[in-house]
C-alpha cells in the first residue's frame, strides 16, 4: 500500500425506502431488517423507536416529546489496493443527523455508531477457527487484528476521513455475555450509569488494535449497560445531541437484535452479567433472521479471504510490516 492506496466512501440514505447495495454485509444491522416481505414495516418501526428514544433522552426544552428526529445515512468505504484499480469494500458505519424541529437546524450527528467489516469477519470466522481446529485449549492467532487495526487508523488519518467528518468516530456496541460488570459511583447526565468489566475480552482487545479505548454506560431509560469505543474523551468531545444521536440509533438496533439483554424486563444491577437466555424480556415489532446472521458470517469472512486477503497478501504483509501505528 502506498501512495496509490486510496479510500473513496459512498454516502446513502437509511430510511424505509432503504435497499441494501451488493458491497453491503447482509449481516449488518441495517441491512438485515431491509430484506423480506416486512422490510419497509421493519425500517418504518426501527427509525420510528430511533425518534422516541431519542426525544425521551433530549427531554429538555421538549415538552411533547417531539422536538427532535433522527436521520441516518450509511458511509460505505472502498480501499483500492496498490493501484489495481479494484475495490474492495473495508469498512461500513453509519453517520447520524438530528433534525430540530423546533429551529428547524440540522445537526451533524457521530459518524461510526454500527461498525461493519469484511476483514473483521475474515478474522474471526477464517483464521481465528482455523488456528483453534483441533485444538483442546483456545488461543489467539499472532498479530490477531493487526492488519484490520492499521488499516482503520489509516483512513482515520487519512485526508478522505477528514474531509467528510468532523470529529473522530465512536463506535456503540453490546456488552459480552462472558463477562461480569460492576456499577461505578460515576454518573453521566447522557450516558448514565457508568459500568466496569471484570476482565477485558477478545473484542476490546480488538478494538484496541484499531486505536479505540472503551467505556461502558447504561444511559437513562435503559437497562442494560452499551460499550462505547472511541478516541479521545468520550465525555468532553462530544455534544449531548450527538451522544444521545448514537445512544439512540444503537440502543435501538440492540433492542432488536438482543432483546434478552437490552429489552430485558429488569434493569442491570450492581454486578451485571448479560444473558443471552434470559426468557424474561419481550420482543419488538421487527423481524429478525439471527440464525441467517451467524451463517453468512462465516460466508463473508471466506469472502474477504478471497477478495482481499489471498490476492494481496505480500502486499498487505509488506505494509503492515512498514506501518507507523498512529496512535502508538
Amino acid at each position: 500500500m502506498n501512495k496509490n492506496f486510496t479510500f473513496s466512501i459512498k454516502h446513502i440514505c437509511l430510511d424505509e425506502n432503504y435497499h441494501p447495495s451488493d458491497g453491503t454485509r447482509i449481516t449488518t444491522n441495517f441491512a438485515n431488517l431491509a430484506r423480506g416481505k416486512s422490510r419497509q414495516q421493519n425500517l418504518r418501526n426501527a427509525l420510528k423507536m430511533i425518534d422516541n428514544s431519542f426525544n425521551a433522552l433530549a427531554h429538555w426544552d421538549n415538552p411533547k416529546g417531539d422536538r427532535y428526529s433522527v436521520e441516518l445515512e450509511i458511509v460505505s468505504v472502498d480501499i483500492d489496493i496498490a493501484g489495481s484499480g479494484q475495490a474492495f469494500p473495508s469498512i461500513e458505519v453509519l453517520k447520524t443527523h438530528v433534525v430540530d424541529h423546533k429551529t428547524n437546524k440540522r445537526i451533524e450527528g457521530i459518524v461510526g455508531n454500527n461498525f461493519s467489516s469484511y476483514v473483521r469477519d475474515y478474522d474471526f470466522s477464517v483464521l481465528l477457527q482455523a488456528h483453534n481446529k483441533g485444538q483442546t485449549q483456545f488461543s489467539i492467532p499472532d498479530n490477531f487484528g493487526e492488519l484490520h487495526g492499521k488499516i482503520f487508523q489509516y483512513f482515520v488519518n487519512s485526508d478522505t476521513y477528514k474531509k467528510n467528518f468532523k470529529k473522530t468516530p465512536v463506535i456503540c456496541l453490546s456488552v459480552s455475555d462472558n463477562k461480569t460488570y460492576l456499577r461505578t459511583e460515576n454518573q453521566h447526565p447522557v450516558l448514565g450509569v457508568e459500568y466496569q468489566p471484570n476482565e477485558s475480552s477478545l473484542t476490546e482487545q480488538y478494538f484496541q488494535k484499531m486505536g479505540l479505548q472503551v467505556r461502558y454506560f447504561m444511559p437513562p431509560n435503559t437497562v442494560a449497560p452499551l460499550a462505547f469505543y472511541f478516541f479521545g474523551d468520550l465525555l468532553n468531545d462530544y455534544t449531548s445531541l450527538e451522544l444521545i444521536s448514537t445512544i439512540s440509533t444503537m440502543g435501538t438496533f440492540q433492542k432488536i437484535y438482543r432483546p434478552e439483554i437490552y429489552n430485558a424486563n429488569a434493569a442491570a444491577g450492581k454486578s451485571y452479567q448479560p444473558n443471552l437466555n434470559n426468557q424474561d424480556h419481550s420482543l419488538t415489532q421487527i423481524f429478525y433472521d439471527r440464525e441467517e446472521r451467524n451463517r453468512l458470517g462465516n460466508e463473508q469472512g471466506k469472502f474477504a479471504e478471497e477478495h482481499f486477503i489471498k490476492p494481496y497478501q505480500t502486499v498487505l504483509a509488506q505494509w503492515s510490516a512498514n506501518y507507523a501505528n498512529s496512535y502508538a
